[in-house]
């Protein structure tokens, strides 16, 4: 057997390659799985076969149109019944399980196989037995092209950032009944073997770094649940030593850093509103997945017609919106539009014929798409300009309709300390305009900042005054399966967060020096933020996070940078807080703080080559846009190239419906002690 990454690995050094993950993914998958099949088959056209997993792979880094382009008419379902084709070659890209290969024996055996020849390509490490059992079957064996392992078993989502496809990671591995759970195990294991193959394909070797279970007392026992990083690591790490003997040219130094965090190092995150365009889109709009439904008008002109769109890197004009603040991607938007019509005049008469009723002379969506009928030349443009401009004024009608702004304020005064329980209250008090959902939302942010007054009565007494039911208030008690230790082992009583191993304060986060023209309502950072810049200084705390192993000698000294040293965010945090007020959440137009797609996109592919070694970052239990977006801001910042993984991404609705999931328990107003 061979492996399909020696090609790959013999065109450079280790960390030598500067192209993007979802480029790197796409590439391997176009020339080294199916262009590989084309000098040594005599098919010209050939079928694809993957199960559920290798088609989600396939789709979020090629296009139907990448994939027919290198040869291939049909695309088909391992687990389907599938019509005989004897005179096409197949290319099989599934998982190494007993029953893909069981699949496939069946459909090459016999006197009648599906297919002429077979070239099969495993995605990550195959066990012998399982090729034994292709070996010994004489008659499969010789109708088999290739056998090989791709080791890639990840989805990149993002030109910084894959999944493992866990969505059930914080179920499986951070529930009250965890233990001795055969899924804890087996989640581990798998994430870990996805996340090696991550490091296969990108040709690297890194560091592994991973937060440490702490305890508060000596009488507070470790669980299982505290040590997921931990196991993590020590998994990943075994992959990928064997990788080191397994794959040729495979590197055998450090070449990068990987740190191994979980959910628990940033509760608010994933609950908080995020307020740039991406955010809000999957936050406000109910999309499926990146998926889009645009309504346009019909050829006819009688009615409206629904139409898919996706939202992702194919979209120059979302690549350039999408980490804005929503209120300047609709200035941003509306630019465009302006100098759009101002520099043709065919879109002049129309817009003076159709456009002056609305919005003082400004053109609707609606209006917009009308035009792309009358103007069919301009039509792509056109098109990219209406579906954005309809998605931000349908985020900007929920954000009047549930007050946003209103709540928005509150949870970052929360945050940052600026106001605390009596705010809280006042506001529940008096806003009974705002949802069920959005007052849960705020009363997590204010829990994960204040546990010992949600564990006392003032808890109960607050999901009264919000008009919250006991089963609303189950994503807040569950989330102390997130911290640190556990708590009915502890000597404390009730309701504790791992934030209580922070010197107690009002907020929780410092304003950052140097970011002040931010946005009112974009103060927030997560976490993440801060723990990537201690990596990249090689600063990160050693009583809270360990290595698998020392750096080598050839690594030494790499970390710190004269970039990373002069930047303001490396200075002490100090307050400088900038309340909204009615009029304007607005910052300066030329600004630069990094957010802003012009500041991400600066650094091009030309500058990428002169980045300091990958710093890979995992969150078991979640990723957030917030998360993601600051791998972006960072990158450029850092002059790093940094990738943020993890078991999925989350959208709020997502993160609170699956800390439900955490507890099956009934959960009682004594929970609250009331």
């Amino acid at each position: 057997m061979s492996s399909d990454s020696d090609s790959y690995y013999s065109r450079g050094g280790g960390g030598a390659d500067h192209r993007s993950l979802r480029q790197i993914t796409r590439d391997r998958l176009l020339n080294e799985m199916l262009k590989s099949t084309r000098s040594s088959s005599r098919s010209t056209w050939k079928v694809l076969i993957m199960d559920r997993l290798t088609v989600k792979i396939v789709s979020n880094s090629c296009t139907m149109t990448d994939i027919t382009e290198q040869g291939v008419s049909l695309v088909e379902d391992l687990y389907k019944r599938r019509q005989p084709l004897p005179s096409l070659d197949a290319i099989y890209f599934m998982q190494p399980t007993q029953e893909n290969v069981r699949i496939f024996i069946s459909d090459m055996s016999g006197k009648h196989p599906l297919y002429k020849k077979a070239y099969i390509f495993f995605s990550s490490p195959v066990q012998k037995e399982l090729v034994d059992q292709v070996k010994n079957n004489s008659k499969v064996l010789t109708r088999v092209g290739a056998l090989s392992e791709m080791n890639l078993e990840y989805f990149a989502i993002d030109s910084q950032g894959f999944v493992t496809d866990h969505d059930k990671a914080l179920e499986e591995l951070f529930t009250e009944s965890v233990e001795g759970s055969m899924k804890y195990n087996s989640c581990i294991n798998t994430m870990a073997t996805r996340i090696a193959t991550v490091f296969a394909s990108m040709r690297e070797f890194p560091r592994v770094h991973y937060r440490v279970a702490r305890t508060i007392d000596a009488s507070t026992l470790t669980t299982v649940r505290d040590l997921v990083p931990t196991k993590l690591a020590a998994s990943v790490w075994n992959c990928l030593a064997r990788y080191k003997s397994a794959i040729p040219e495979f590197p055998q130094t450090e070449t990068c850093e990987l740190l191994i965090v979980d959910r628990s190092i940033d509760q608010i995150a994933p609950i908080i509103h995020e307020w740039t365009y991406d955010a809000m889109c999957h936050d406000l709009l109910c999309m499926d997945g990146n998926k889009y439904v645009q309504e346009v008008p019909s050829k006819n002109g009688s009615a409206t017609e629904k139409k898919e769109v996706l939202l992702e890197d194919h979209d120059p004009l979302w690549l350039e919106l999408r980490h804005l603040h929503v209120a300047d991607a609709n200035e941003r938007l509306h630019e465009k539009l302006t100098n759009f019509i101002s520099k043709n005049k065919a879109a002049q008469l129309h817009k003076a014929r159709f456009g002056q009723e609305t919005r003082g002379g400004e053109l609707s969506a609606k209006e917009m798409q009308k035009m792309v009928q009358a103007l069919p030349q301009y039509s792509d443009q056109m098109d990219k300009l209406s579906l954005h401009v309809e998605i931000a004024d349908k985020l900007f009608e929920i954000i009047k309709q549930q007050h946003l702004k209103d709540v928005g304020q509150l949870e970052q005064d929360l945050v940052f300390g600026d106001a605390g329980t009596k705010e809280l209250i006042d506001f529940f008090r008096t806003r009974r305009d705002i949802s069920r959902e959005n007052k849960l939302r705020l009363l997590m942010v204010y829990a994960a900042i204040n546990p010992e007054k949600i564990q006392s009565d003032k808890g109960g007494k607050l999901m009264q005054l919000a008009g919250l039911s006991t089963d609303d208030m189950i994503p807040v008690k569950n989330m102390r399966c997130l911290c640190a230790h556990d708590t009915k082992k502890s000597s404390r009583s009730g309701f504790t967060m791992k934030f209580e191993l922070r010197k107690k304060k009002r907020g929780i986060r410092k304003e950052r020096i140097g970011e002040d023209s931010t946005w009112t309502l974009s103060r927030f950072y997560p976490i993440l933020e801060e723990l990537i810049e201690k990596l990249s200084k090689g600063e990160l705390p050693k009583d809270e996070y360990h290595c698998m192993s020392e750096p080598s000698s050839s690594s030494r000294g790499f970390s710190s940078s004269s970039s990373a040293r002069a930047s303001p965010a490396h200075q002490p945090a100090q307050s400088m807080r900038s309340k909204w007020t009615g009029g304007t959440w607005a910052r300066p137009r030329n600004s630069d703080d990094g957010y802003s797609s012009d500041s991400v996109l600066k650094h091009t592919s030309s500058d990428m080559r002169k980045l300091g070694q990958r710093l890979f970052i995992f969150i078991i239990g979640g990723a957030t846009r917030s998360e993601l977006r600051a791998a972006h801001k960072l990158s450029s910042k850092l002059k790093r190239d940094i990738i943020l993984g993890s078991s999925s991404l989350d959208d709020p609705p997502k993160f609170m419906t699956k800390l439900k999931m955490l507890s099956t328990e009934e959960f009682t107003l004594d929970d609250l002690q009331i």
